[in-house]
This record gives C-alpha cells, structure tokens and sequence, in this order.
C-alpha cells in the first residue's frame, strides 16, 4: 500500500478504536497494522508528524499489550521518535527489550545512561545488540550484571577493549562461561591471554593456546612444560605473534630454535618465520635474507643456510620447500590460507624421501587440522 495521505486513509473507527477501544486486543491489532505501515511506507513530512502522533498514542496506551506491540513492531525501525524509545526502554521489560535489542536509534551516550540505570535483563538486552561500540562495552563490563557482561563476551558484534577485558576478568575471575566466551571470540589481546592462562582449564586451556597469541616466553614455556593437556604448536603461535623478531629471538635464547622447528615452518608455508628464523641464527639483516632466499638463487640459498649453522643434509628438503612455496600462489578466496598450506603440505609429502618420523606425523596432524579448518569456515560462510 502506497501511502498518500496517512490521515485521511485512517478512518475515524480507527481512531476511536486505537484510543478507546474496549479491549487491549483490539488495540493492539490497529497498532500492528497502524506501525507496519509507518515501519515500511514511504511518508511525506505531514504523513511522518501524523505517525509521530500515533506513535505517541500508542506509547501512552494503558494496556501493556499495545506498547510491547509498538516496540515490537517498531524495535529496528528508525522511525521510532528517539524520545518514545527512551520511553519504552523505562518501561516494564516484556515492552523495553525489544527495543533495546535493536533500535537504531540510540545513541551511545543513550545507551551508556541506561546501562547504568535498568535492570539487569535490560542491560542483557543492550549487550545483545548487532553492534555495540567499545565505550557501551567497557560501562557493560565494568557496570553490568554477571548476566550482561556473559551476553557481552559471547556477542562478536561487541567492540571490546582491553578495559572491558580486564573489567570483565576482574569482577568474574570464576565464571566458566564468561572465560569460554572471551576463549571463543576472534582476538583477544596478548595480555588478556597472559591472564586467562591462569583462570581457565581443559579445554577451554587448550582452546585459548591453539587460537590466540601468547606472550612469546609464555609460550615456549608452556611448550615445554605441557601444562595439562595441552600441547602448544610453536610454529602456530609465531603466526599469530605481532612481533615475529622477538618471538623468534626468544626461542634462540631458550634453545627452542631447532632446526627441526624451521623445516615444519617451512613445510606448512610460514615463510616469515624461516626468514626471521634464519636472521637470527646467521646474524644477517632481514631484508638480506629474504633476497639470498628468494631472489639470489641456490648459492644465495646455501650461503644463508651455512651461515645459520642448519646442517647440509637438510638443505635439498630446504631448497624444495621454498621452491614449492614460489610455485603455490594463495586464492584470494575465503579460507585461501589455510588451503594454501594444505597444498603446501601435500606436495612437501610427495617429493620429500625421507622425512623424520616426528616431522611426518606433525605434518600430517596439520594437514587434517587445515582441512577441517577450511571445511568449517566454508560451512559457517554458506
């Protein structure tokens, strides 16, 4: 229905029935039909003041039926006047959380007042919005019920910072769920990870140091130490690190820097980390190992891999690696990485001979991890 005149089209039975309709059913169908139309037409400036009004009726209403029908109706429309949002996000909850799940018209400032003023199921209702910015997240974390702050963690539409990390992880220290939650999101930061490694267990600890950078001693450390069940891929974790030089320095320090350890990078196509790898232990610049390993040929080759004491009998594994990795180009497309290192993996399993069993048995661990990785990424994207 195209909308003309908003008020003539509404007949005088409808008024009459939307504000003294004998029973709160009965006003509420009008309003359904009433805030569809305001939801979805077209309205000139005098149709938009005339839905204002009607808004501003049904606002008022007694009956609790016909204002959760508003708010209901109208919770992702931006054509709820911001001063009725206000209104309803006061009012009992059955109204107020469809609004404050999805109305657009909010703002921050609105949004960080309310928090601090409503319950406790209202304030989950905020955290379970779309998108929240990082200053609603850190008044949720540092203000919010346990509840709140639980929808938060779990809400990937959630702009967290690291004040809201440490609000969240100091005022719920305990909470299994909340640690899952944080464990589970895309990035946490490095100092998050460090503080986490203490609070959680099982799984959750398995999860947290095979998805997210640790700090780089932290890392080896647990590498060797094995705490519980986990077992830390350190290869994974300088993939993950924003500072590769110092990750890979400290490895040398610690004695981790094996050669053992840069032929797996190599053979799953972590390049950067056999470049830096290799700087270290040679004490050539960077920017000179990256030419003598891809632009000088064999002997720029071997003349790095003598200089970093790796043995010569690795090096034709060594010198195909890097040839397979010129050859395989990454998609561009979803996943594009971790297809990449299962053809990386599965041509290094072809033309290496003689590969040590430990060697063999992580690559082939790998090779099931990226294939299940990219498996469920396409899935989930589907």
């Amino acid at each position: 229905m195209t909308v003309q005149s908003m008020r003539p089209e509404l007949s005088e039975g409808d008024i009459v029935r939307l504000m003294k309709g004998e029973t709160s059913e009965e006003r509420a169908t009008v309003a359904h039909r009433l805030c569809r139309r305001i939801a979805v037409d077209m309205l000139t400036d005098d149709e938009r003041e005339f839905a204002d009004e009607i808004i501003g009726i049904l606002a008022d209403d007694t009956a609790e039926l016909v204002r959760r029908t508003l708010s209901v109706t109208l919770r992702n429309s931006p054509r709820l006047p911001r001063e009725v949002a206000l209104k309803l996000a006061q009012d009992v909850e059955s109204v107020a959380l469809p609004v404050l799940e999805g109305s657009p018209v909010f703002s921050d400032e609105d949004l960080i007042e309310l928090v601090l003023a409503v319950t406790a199921a209202k304030q989950e209702a905020i955290a379970s919005r779309a998108t929240i910015s990082g200053p609603v997240s850190e008044v949720i974390a540092e203000h919010g019920a346990e509840t709140a702050v639980e929808t938060l963690a779990a809400n990937v539409g959630a702009e967290m910072s690291d004040k809201a990390y440490d609000s969240t992880i100091s005022r719920f220290p305990s909470n299994k769920k909340l640690h899952e939650s944080i464990v589970l999101r895309d990035h946490i930061p490095v100092h998050i990870a460090e503080k986490m490694v203490s609070l959680v267990s099982g799984q959750v600890f398995d999860m947290l140091i095979n998805r997210h950078e640790l700090p780089a001693q932290m890392a080896i450390d647990l590498a060797a130490g094995a705490r519980e069940r986990a077992t830390i891929d350190l290869v994974e974790q300088a993939g993950r690190t924003n500072d590769l030089p110092r990750f890979v320095s400290q490895l040398n320090l610690n004695g981790r820097l094996t050669h053992s350890l840069i032929m797996r990078a190599l053979c799953v196509g972590h390049m950067p980390f056999v470049e830096h790898a290799l700087a270290e232990l040679s004490g050539v610049p960077h920017s000179r190992v990256w030419l003598m390993i891809h632009d000088a040929g064999s002997l720029g080759l071997q003349a790095i891999f003598d200089r970093a004491g790796l043995h010569r009998k690795l090096l034709p594994a060594f010198r195909a690696g890097v040839k397979v990795f010129h050859e395989l180009e990454l998609d561009g497309e979803a996943n594009d990485k971790a297809r990449f290192r299962m053809r990386m993996i599965e041509r290094v399993l072809t033309q290496f001979q003689a590969i040590p069993k430990d060697d063999l048995d992580y690559l082939l661990e790998k090779l099931d991890a990226y294939a299940e990785q990219a498996k469920l990424r396409e899935e989930s994207a589907a």
